[in-house]
């Protein structure tokens, strides 16, 4: 359920400025969890590790495949 949250949050995050505003204030991986869960929205610290590498892997894949290209 939390990993529905997180996609939640950055859509909402996409396209409300206000809410890029306090997330942006966020100093901390913790920091933005305690906000998030502040606004009604059931994250996890795995969550953001999962999405972290979820991302990481992606930019890796992108520039093999852009390496193969040459």
């Amino acid at each position: 359920m939390s990993w529905s949250d997180l996609e939640r949050l950055v859509a909402d995050a996409e396209t409300s400025p206000a809410l890029q505003q306090v997330l942006g204030q966020c100093h901390s991986r913790q920091e933005l969890l305690r906000t998030a869960r502040q606004l009604g929205y059931r994250l996890t610290r795995a969550d953001l590790q999962n999405a972290w590498l979820e991302h990481h892997n992606a930019e890796e894949v992108q520039g093999a495949d852009k390496a193969s290209n040459y």
